[in-house]
């Protein structure tokens, strides 16, 4: 399901801007294609451009309980840390690739199938984290639904996260649906293959808060249209919720509570400025 995997994900795109400062989403359907890929900006994805034709933080521990103040401002601090930014060239395919070598993340594979068909079954550890995160990104973004899109937060949120009105994913694929020209549920209007190729742990928070980071590379195809490829990465709050519902007996990773993070920078990967700013290529293990 991740690097390594022949399987993309099929997904939507994200924006989760009301503004359109960073966020230039085109559309144009056609001979040639345009394809202008938003992404939120301040927590989840970032802005992405395409046309046809410092390292990250390392990761931070504290030993504070994730009930305490002093936790929560911990973990408000880790996930407002920036990162460095990127120019929107540098997630754009076609450039030099680097000869060096970066580590691998081993990623674990879902277990089961959870509510409004996200992959679950993680490990309770920070790659499990990572692993979720993907998971519920893309589901939401392959829907090509704002009403699947909002289920999936609705049931992958933890109280006072992200709601269905607020969420970036929603937001996304409405404005991106709505960019082009379709209904709100335009399930065979637009197909966006996402396949996660890098990420890293940006820090945790003792043992039930993660802010994982992951860098996919997005394909998009439109109806006639020539597909397009771009680099967007996103971060996410994870938190461990002890969770006996729905036949979570040992708990599950949901989205946490609060802004979502600071943007992870979109790099196409193997390029050598992603390797500098940090990312690993995940691998599940065979």
């Amino acid at each position: 399901m991740f690097a390594r995997t022949r399987n993309a994900y099929q997904t939507k795109l994200v924006d989760p801007s009301t503004e359109w400062t960073r966020l230039r989403l085109q559309i144009l359907l056609g001979a040639v294609a345009v394809v202008v890929l938003a992404l939120v900006v301040g927590g989840a994805w970032s802005v992405i451009n395409v046309l046809t034709g410092s390292k990250p933080g390392e990761a931070s521990h504290t030993s504070a309980g994730s009930g305490s103040g002093t936790a929560r401002s911990a973990q408000d601090r880790l996930a407002d840390k920036q990162l460095p930014a990127a120019p929107v060239e540098a997630a754009q395919p076609g450039g030099d690739l680097s000869t060096g070598k970066t580590g691998t993340l081993e990623i674990p594979p879902p277990m089961e199938v959870g509510e409004v068909g996200v992959a679950t079954g993680y490990p309770h550890t920070p790659q499990g984290a990572l692993a979720q995160m993907a998971a519920i990104d893309s589901t939401a973004l392959s829907s090509a639904s704002v009403k699947i899109a909002q289920g999936v937060i609705t049931h992958w949120a933890a109280d006072g996260g992200p709601t269905p009105e607020s969420w970036s994913g929603v937001k996304g694929v409405a404005t991106l649906l709505g960019s082009a020209g379709l209904s709100a549920d335009a399930q065979n209007g637009i197909t966006i293959g996402v396949e996660p190729k890098m990420g890293f742990v940006k820090g945790t928070v003792g043992s039930d808060f993660v802010v994982p980071c992951v860098d996919f590379i997005i394909t998009v195809t439109l109806p006639g249209a020539q597909s397009q490829q771009v680099a967007a990465a996103d971060c996410q709050r994870m938190v461990w919720q002890d969770d006996t519902q729905g036949g979570h007996n040992d708990g599950r990773w949901v989205i946490g509570p609060g802004e979502e993070p600071a943007e992870a920078p979109s790099l196409w990967p193997g390029s050598q400025a992603s390797f500098d700013a940090g990312y690993q290529w995940l691998e599940v293990p065979q």
